[in-house]
């Protein structure tokens, strides 16, 4: 992303990968006209924010969906579009004032989605640079959303064939529990989903579990 607005822009633009490196030291090295802050699960330092314009990006139309797992939640209530959020961090969750919003769709796996959603993010932040545009504050009745459990991710209590592609396809990425099935002595874990009428094809990996293993989660 740093190398795609580097060429559009012409500016330079510094690509920050690890939590170590995200300090006010190592930014008043850099001394950025903005931060932007795509996908990060941290917090973010008030020291840093009040120095240096931060954005973050958060994926449901808000004030709607503040908090955490966005995207799971989404898709567990029944979403099939949302918005992306590019807002002011703060310090309250996801409550900033808002640059601007784009809408995404939320078919696909959850990897398939977040490379959606990097191609926006990333028109978005050309356009916040380029358009010198304010923030204003958000409007309407917020909604929480609470960060999703490993436990979670557990098939057993699905009802129906559409929660259950549902379920697989939205922690079908990196970094997040897959869904899974216990038995006895065997975890099922799922991903790579395809639902087509009334049947769900998955790719299923199946690892024996010890006596007194607790749960795949």
């Amino acid at each position: 992303m740093a190398d795609n607005l580097r060429e559009a822009t012409c500016d330079d633009w510094v690509h920050i990968g690890n939590k170590e490196e995200f300090t006010l030291e190592h930014l008043d090295k850099i001394n950025p006209a903005y931060v932007f802050v795509p996908h990060w699960s941290h917090l973010i330092s008030a020291e840093i924010y009040e120095k240096y314009p931060c954005v973050i990006f958060h994926m449901t139309d808000l004030p709607y969906g503040r908090g955490g797992s966005p995207l799971q939640n989404l898709i567990a209530l029944g979403h099939t579009h949302t918005k992306i959020s590019a807002i002011q961090c703060s310090n309250g969750i996801d409550n900033g004032a808002v640059y601007l919003k784009r809408p995404l769709t939320l078919k696909g796996t959850a990897r398939q989605i977040f490379e959606r959603a990097a191609i926006v993010v990333e028109s978005m932040i050309y356009a916040i640079t380029t358009a010198d545009l304010v923030p204003v504050p958000q409007e309407g009745t917020p909604t929480i959303f609470r960060r999703r459990q490993k436990e979670n991710s557990n098939i057993s209590s699905v009802e129906n064939l559409d929660e259950m592609y549902d379920l697989v396809r939205m922690l079908d990425c990196e970094g997040y529990p897959p869904a899974f099935l216990n038995t006895d002595r065997f975890c099922f874990t799922f991903s790579k989903a395809a639902k087509e009428q009334d049947t769900i094809t998955a790719q299923v990996v199946i690892t024996k579990r010890a006596f007194e293993e607790k749960p795949c989660t």
